[in-house]
């Protein structure tokens, strides 16, 4: 598998192959050889369909039903290989040359690479384009660079500050405590705190301890499993419990999500029925609900536990089997590699929920969470000792 951008005979082009055969799109326009003009360059796939955006002009192209994820290995170049050998043949137009000009802004999976000194793996024959202390965006926020003999300064927009406008002038004298987040308040010319886990207050000032975690809809927790080196991937099991007065939210999700090939097995409320999501490999199964039982609303705790046994699923919900399915029966992914990642209630603060599940739930969870347990663990896994924001004590009252 490969996806490749390249330049041929003045055409911005993008080739992917899949596993089976190799899609072309060509931009409609030329590009602006005179070493002056900066051009916008979106491309990529969904599926099996590509597309590719040069100055806002845009084309796709979907190849022929198959292979629809990308499944590389590799490193990721830019600009050109260590070794042209390591070109495939098919990803470009004739013998593959490096690019000559300037590359800037290289957003992969919505995080944009850093394209310093220290960040890359390697490389070799690269310079600055800009050539001066100001680089590309030193200055954040719209701010403005300007070459000083001692290097740069920026001048900020009015609402921020610092010494590369990375402040809010709202949370400049915050009094947010150990680990929070100062959120500006632009309207109100003032701010909000959001308490790391393990902290509360308006200030996150009050240290606390919990084993019913509080989920409050713009919350997460992020736990690492210790153990996952030791797992038999084919054999997953979690079982918790959980109470809700809403009737949609993501409960958690086993996977990295850091991009759309990632496995994952995934629980959440959709029109008040539970739901189970589960991606072995390639693409993303078929949600399994089973409508009759309600799983929120009624000031209840709910107990569900999820097994997979390689492509076979089974969901129960307070000790009663509601699905029993195969996903796959070709079996031709068994193993459910979550990367020893488990996020419960929502994505770290900025990522929404509808958005990194690309619509599978629509919102964070609101209520709480206890009694989480791992595979065949003999103990419930420790929240407290995770990751995450905005969770409260959940042991008492609502």
């Amino acid at each position: 598998d490969f996806l490749c951008i390249s330049l041929a005979n003045g055409f911005i082009q993008l080739r992917y192959n899949l596993g089976d055969k190799t899609v072309l799109l060509q931009a409609l326009q030329k590009v602006h050889a005179n070493g002056k003009t900066w051009h916008s360059l979106k491309a990529g796939r969904v599926g099996n369909e590509g597309y590719l955006d040069l100055d806002g002009t845009n084309i796709t192209h979907k190849a022929s039903p198959g292979m629809n994820a990308l499944d590389t290995h590799t490193d990721f170049f830019v600009g050109g290989v260590s070794s042209l050998n390591l070109v495939n043949s098919m990803a470009v137009e004739n013998e593959p040359t490096g690019f000559t000009g300037c590359i800037r802004e290289i957003v992969i999976n919505n995080r944009e690479l850093k394209l310093t000194v220290t960040d890359p793996k390697g490389g070799a024959n690269v310079g600055d384009c800009d050539g001066t202390a100001c680089g590309y965006r030193v200055c954040k926020n719209n701010g403005t660079c300007q070459v000083e003999n001692s290097g740069f300064s920026c001048s900020c927009p009015q609402e921020w500050t610092g010494s590369t406008c990375e402040q809010s002038v709202h949370c400049s004298q915050n009094r947010c405590g150990s680990q929070a987040l100062c959120i500006p308040q632009p309207t109100s010319f003032s701010y909000t705190c959001i308490c790391a886990l393990g902290w509360s207050g308006k200030y996150c000032n009050n240290k606390i301890h919990f084993f019913i975690a509080k989920f409050v809809g713009n919350s997460y927790i992020k736990y690492t499993d210790p153990y996952y080196g030791k797992r038999d991937l084919q054999y997953s099991r979690i079982s918790l419990n959980f109470t809700t007065n809403q009737t949609e939210g993501l409960i958690v999700w086993m996977g990295k999500s850091e991009n759309e090939d990632n496995d994952f097995l995934a629980i959440g409320l959709a029109n008040g029925t539970l739901k189970v999501v589960v991606n072995l490999g390639e693409r993303i199964s078929v949600p399994l609900i089973n409508s009759k039982y309600s799983a929120c609303c009624d000031a209840k705790w709910h107990f569900v536990t999820v097994v997979q046994n390689q492509t076979c699923v089974k969901v129960y919900l307070d000790e009663e089997l509601i699905v029993f399915e195969d996903i796959d029966p070709q079996r031709k992914y068994t193993a459910l590699n979550y990367g020893g990642i488990c996020y419960f209630g929502g994505f770290e603060i900025g990522r929404k929920v509808n958005v990194v599940t690309t619509g599978l739930f629509q919102k964070e969870f609101i209520g709480k969470i206890k009694d989480v347990v791992l595979f065949q663990d003999s103990k419930k896994i420790q929240l407290m000792k995770a990751e995450g924001y905005n969770v409260y004590n959940g042991n008492y009252g609502n």
